[in-house]
């Protein structure tokens, strides 16, 4: 299991064990964090799980592939460390991973 921290848009944290191999995104629906909506249910096909990977993680988590920067064009207030969760994929590196939703998806 891996421990990731979701903290909102006002700051509030919550910290939930996603399986190894499952993403950040799924994690996420899995446990009711608030802030992810996840419409294309994870295919890279829309921008409603963005999230922000805290700066000391994002070398861990590595840089979005093209079809994900693309569907970053979609999402509301990108920033250099904007990622959709559901590309980021679950391993023992990323225990302790925090991401930070976005004050509105889309």
């Amino acid at each position: 299991m891996v421990q990731i921290t979701y903290v909102d848009a006002a700051g509030t944290p919550r910290t939930v064990k996603g399986e190894v191999g499952s993403t950040v995104m799924e994690t996420a629906i899995r446990n009711n964090v608030p802030g992810i909506d996840a419409e294309c249910g994870g295919a890279c096909a829309c921008a409603t799980c963005h999230v922000y990977v805290a700066e000391d993680w994002a070398e861990a988590v590595g840089p979005a592939e093209p079809m994900e920067q693309d569907m970053l064009d979609f999402a509301s207030d990108v920033r250099p460390s904007s990622r959709l969760s559901c590309q980021i994929r679950l391993k023992p590196e990323l225990d302790g991973l925090t991401v930070t939703t976005p004050a509105r998806q889309g």
